[in-house]
């Protein structure tokens, strides 16, 4: 079913009940007494069922904004972390060229693939270096491995998919609290319905019945509805 029950939905059936009461009522004063019972749930419903429906749209959208950004999110961390990839590429080929250079013992060419080190990347291979990676079979196997080797579009990359995972575990919830008041949507929707066909029987039992029965639902989904997390603002 939908968000919420319509306004006139719910005047349509306060409307068809009158006319029932009208038909079936005799002129005992329970009868009116039932009737005015039956009236008050009815509105009593019609305004629960408007703030359930209000309430069930709110968290609907707010489910689709999060889980559009969440969305976004992803794709920005999954472009950051390709910028990251062509950065560790660019600082291994240069790296490569260094030691290339460096096994020919051409020291110009050393220089010069030194030169061609990223700020970032020279840290890290300077730390290296002074780990005698030459004579010391402890060093690390290169200046990627050392620890002074940072990549910021990698730690954006994880920092955007940590948003993401919380974005979306947002968007989840916010769903299923939209759920939850459709739940109790169709709870009102049941009351409406037994309040509604009460006045069409003659026996004052029977709607006794009736009353008692959407009474205890309404009460039901007026809990749920206390409990329920309210819509976002």
């Amino acid at each position: 079913m939908g968000e919420g029950l319509s306004a006139s939905e719910v005047g349509k059936e306060l409307t068809e009940h009158a006319k029932a009461t009208e038909e079936t009522a005799d002129s005992s004063g329970r009868d009116r007494i039932v009737s005015i019972v039956e009236a008050l749930l009815l509105a009593t419903v019609a305004v629960l069922a408007a703030w359930s429906g209000f309430a069930s749209a709110k968290w609907s959208t707010e489910s689709r904004l999060k889980l559009a950004q969440a969305s976004t999110a992803r794709t920005e961390a999954t472009r950051a972390n390709a910028d990251a990839n062509t950065t560790k590429n660019f600082d291994a080929s240069t790296f490569n060229a260094w030691f290339s250079a460096y096994v020919a013992g051409n020291q110009p060419a050393m220089d010069l693939a030194v030169k061609r080190f990223r700020p970032e990347f020279k840290i890290a291979f300077d730390a290296w270096m002074a780990t005698n990676p030459a004579t010391n079979p402890q060093a690390p196997p290169g200046p990627s491995f050392m620890a002074e080797y940072k990549l910021p579009d990698l730690v954006t990359a994880d920092d955007l998919d940590r948003h993401a995972d919380t974005l979306y575990a947002q968007g989840a919830d916010a769903g299923g609290y939209a759920d939850d008041y459709v739940r109790t949507t169709v709870y009102l929707a049941t009351v409406l319905f037994l309040i509604g066909i009460s006045g069409h029987f003659r026996f004052r039992a029977a709607r006794i019945g009736l009353i008692g029965v959407g009474s205890t639902i309404l009460v039901y989904s007026v809990i749920l509805l206390v409990f329920a997390p309210k819509p976002p603002g």
